[in-house]
């Protein structure tokens, strides 16, 4: 699991990789990852974009960019918290995830949260 605060905003990430849904053979290997995003802080603050960083086992990189997460752009009042679990395609049995959450407040400062980084591992592959 991974952790970062940023300005009030915790980021917490776990990972799993998905036998039922990977296809070694096919160079095709699925973990999800769980994110959980508190206001740890004492005021609002919403989700406007995201960034991230995708390395996989053999160094490449993929930068992903877009608005809000799964859909939404949720406004976090000092004490709440919003999760959701998304996923990542390797074409290796290990990588690698870490970014940025572009926040803005109610009196429209900007500032970005970390999503530390974190591991995508099939069980029992690295020693």
């Amino acid at each position: 699991m991974s952790s970062a605060l940023s300005d009030g905003i915790r980021v917490e990430v776990r990972s799993d990789y998905r036998s039922d849904r990977s296809e070694p053979r096919q160079r095709r290997w699925l973990f999800t990852y769980t994110v959980t995003i508190r206001n740890e802080g004492t005021r609002p603050a919403r989700l406007v974009s995201r960034r991230w960083l995708i390395t996989d086992g053999s160094g490449r990189r993929e930068k992903v960019e877009g608005d809000g997460v799964v859909g939404r752009q949720p406004r976090l009042d000092p004490g709440q918290s919003f999760e959701y679990t998304s996923f990542c395609v390797l074409p290796s049995s290990h990588g690698s995830m870490r970014g940025t959450y572009q926040m803005v407040r109610d009196d429209g400062t900007e500032f970005d949260a970390e999503i530390a980084p974190f591991s995508l591992v099939v069980p029992g592959t690295l020693n």
